[in-house]
């Protein structure tokens, strides 16, 4: 079992769960970036670095800024095939498992793999799933492809199964970047339950109180990208202590 994996699973048995920020090099350049990261490595147990485009900076060395700034895992959270760095620690091989595109599915990973190998990423498979979050997301626009109705949580549960027995090691259920609502509890509570592999939960989680409630649920890990930017360190230190508890100083 390699690493940054093993890691989630302690974090999430230790802690009840795990925390990552994701950053958006779409967003910030190199230097910026990795004052987040800095940041971000102070309440969260992982860094992850990815988006839908990533077309206005340099991946590489926005992966490379956070790897230097980072005391947690680095972790490319990739939008293609061109997002990837051996500068991190590891890499979420997402297949795109609710939806039907097919170099989602399969075509990019097949671009991609040779890359990885050569720069010995620790990779981590995951079944990747857009949830309907009350607007169209960055994600689903790029990806052309529907999210599951929000309402539907036995759509999600047997895709989340699909994927486990297809032998990936963590589901993701993610309303999008920006998102106008996140993940319902009730679905992350129905899909933890089906499946014995990790639930992540990402996208439109704007409130502590909101991660508290998705870690109650049954999700492992819980990914904020907004947080960072629009709240800082307050941010950070408040949704750390709801998905972890209190810390102790």
């Amino acid at each position: 079992m390699a690493g940054v994996y093993k890691a989630i699973l302690s974090v999430a048995s230790r802690k009840r769960a795990g925390y990552a920020v994701l950053l958006d090099p779409d967003r910030a350049d190199a230097p910026e970036i990795g004052e987040q990261a800095n940041l971000a490595s102070r309440y969260a147990d992982f860094v992850f670095v990815g988006g839908s485009i990533c077309a206005r900076h340099d991946f590489d060395a926005a992966v490379r800024s956070v790897k230097a700034n980072s005391r947690v895992p680095v972790v490319i959270f990739p939008g293609d095939s061109t997002q990837i760095s051996p500068a991190a620690d590891a890499l979420l091989f997402l297949s795109l498992v609710s939806g039907r595109n097919a170099d989602l599915l399969i075509g990019e990973h097949v671009k991609a793999a040779p890359i990885i190998r050569r720069h010995g990423l620790e990779v981590i498979p995951v079944a990747y799933m857009l949830i309907e979050s009350g607007g169209t997301t960055s994600v689903e626009y790029v990806s052309q492809s529907r999210a599951i109705p929000r309402d539907k949580s036995e759509i999600a549960m047997a895709h989340a199964l699909a994927g486990e027995y297809l032998g990936m090691r963590l589901a993701f259920l993610e309303a999008g970047s920006g998102a106008p609502e996140h993940v319902p509890a009730e679905m992350v509570k129905a899909v933890s339950r089906y499946v014995s592999i990790p639930v992540i939960v990402g996208g439109g989680i704007r409130e502590p109180g909101q991660a508290r409630e998705l870690v109650a649920a049954g999700a492992s890990l819980v990914v904020t990208g907004d947080a960072i930017e629009k709240g800082g360190e307050a941010a950070l230190k408040g949704f750390a202590e709801a998905i972890h508890g209190p810390r102790s100083e």
